[in-house]
């Protein structure tokens, strides 16, 4: 029978009558509630990063194959499609799809408005899914390989700055190489999305690729580069280096971190505010089980005068105390993971708390839980309280058992 062990347990089912029990009880809560804090902001935190990453690749992909050349603009250097890896590089484990792309800028000019954006065009091969919850009126278009299609899809905010509306004509002017004139074309508007980026609602213009493809003078086998999908984010440079070492000497790959360095720097961030929230949590938790500690050890200062009469050794008595400190931050990481998991999931159930999407990004507050966050946030809680119970448990060495006794 483990002596140190049996004895804490019993003092365990007899503290409500001592007067430490309110002390314990507030031990029990501070460390619950900085469990909570800790899972909820890193839930929170989390969830924010990988929303906002998911946007900025719906609309640019996790890898993006151009041109090898150092033209930065919109105006990239065809590549042909007909490619050893397209489309065939879909099966690489880790990458999801390949699609063709192009880019061209362009004005979009009504009677009283004028706002320069980015023509996106698109193929038949073209995944739809990260648009299909974004659309707020009308529909996805189809596109073909054949024929092309003058619907074009439009953000929510270009919409309401151009005072346009769903079926609306939109006329779009292009500057074409070695014409004086802008070239117009009239389009139609089939779909009206929002995402909540603001910087990327007010640019992007969704329509068939045929148009760039016509208006740069390009063959129907000539795209403006190559986007592909992966599985896991996580993946993103390994995946980077094996699509770059598969690809033509003249083509070149490039990840969304890469094109987009500014939002995923500010989304890095980020984990600065979780790693200072953690620490002071950790913090107050391990201060308050020191306090708790030590009155516990006061509270039984005649029980230990006793056990060292009778032969106790200081670090026997001293697990007890351990044991019984552990068993109290064990209640509160209970209740802590208990009223944190219940209010994620009642969030991201039900999206009680919201947002303005004009400034977060985000119209509900997201949440992103991880049974591996969750699992370390509880062992280091734990290691992290009981090691700092350590030294204050030296303190029990320095009782005198007949001090103990006689004095108390």
């Amino acid at each position: 029978m483990n002596t140190e062990f049996f004895i804490a347990r019993r003092i365990v089912k007899n503290s409500q009558a001592n007067f430490s029990a309110p002390i314990v009880r507030i031990a029990i809560i501070s460390i619950a509630l900085g469990l909570a804090v800790m899972i909820i902001s890193l839930a929170i935190v989390s969830g924010f990063q990988k929303q906002i990453r998911n946007k900025v690749i719906g609309f640019g992909s996790h890898i993006r194959i151009t041109k090898f050349d150092s033209n930065k603009s919109y105006e990239a250097m065809p590549i042909s499609k007909t490619q050893d890896f397209y489309p065939g590089i879909e099966k690489t484990k880790g990458i999801k799809s390949i699609q063709v792309f192009a880019l061209k800028a362009g004005i979009i000019k009504t009677k009283d408005q004028i706002q320069g954006v980015v023509f996106k065009g698109i193929g038949s091969d073209f995944d739809w899914s990260f648009f299909e919850d974004k659309i707020e009126e009308g529909k996805k278009f189809s596109v073909s390989d054949t024929t092309k299609s003058n619907k074009v899809m439009i953000s929510r905010q270009l919409a309401s700055l151009l005072k346009l509306k769903l079926g609306d004509d939109l006329r779009m002017y292009f500057i074409i190489e070695n014409e004086l004139q802008p070239r117009g074309r009239k389009f139609e508007i089939s779909g009206i999305y929002k995402t909540g980026l603001e910087e990327f609602d007010m640019l992007y213009v969704i329509g068939d690729i045929g148009h760039i493809q016509k208006l740069n003078q390009w063959d129907q086998d000539q795209v403006g580069g190559f986007e592909i999908f992966i599985d896991d984010f996580n993946d993103l440079d390994i995946i980077r280096d094996i699509v770059y070492n598969t690809i033509p000497y003249d083509l070149n790959s490039n990840s969304i971190q890469d094109l987009h360095p500014e939002i995923f720097d500010w989304l890095e961030l980020q984990d600065m505010n979780v790693i200072i929230i953690l620490i002071l949590m950790l913090l107050v938790a391990s201060i308050t089980m020191i306090s708790t500690l030590l009155i516990l050890i006061l509270d039984r200062t005649y029980m230990i005068g006793v056990l060292k009469a009778l032969g106790a050794k200081d670090s026997g008595i001293r697990k007890i105390f351990l044991y019984n400190a552990i068993y109290i931050i064990g209640i509160g990481l209970l209740w802590g993971n208990i009223f944190a998991i219940a209010l994620c999931l009642l969030q991201y159930h039900f999206g009680i708390i919201n947002l303005n999407q004009e400034s977060y990004y985000v119209s509900v507050v997201p949440i992103n839980l991880s049974i591996l966050h969750i699992f370390y946030i509880n062992l280091g809680t734990l290691l992290i309280c009981t090691l700092m119970l350590i030294i204050p448990s030296f303190i029990i060495t320095k009782i005198s058992p007949v001090k103990a006794i006689r004095f108390s």
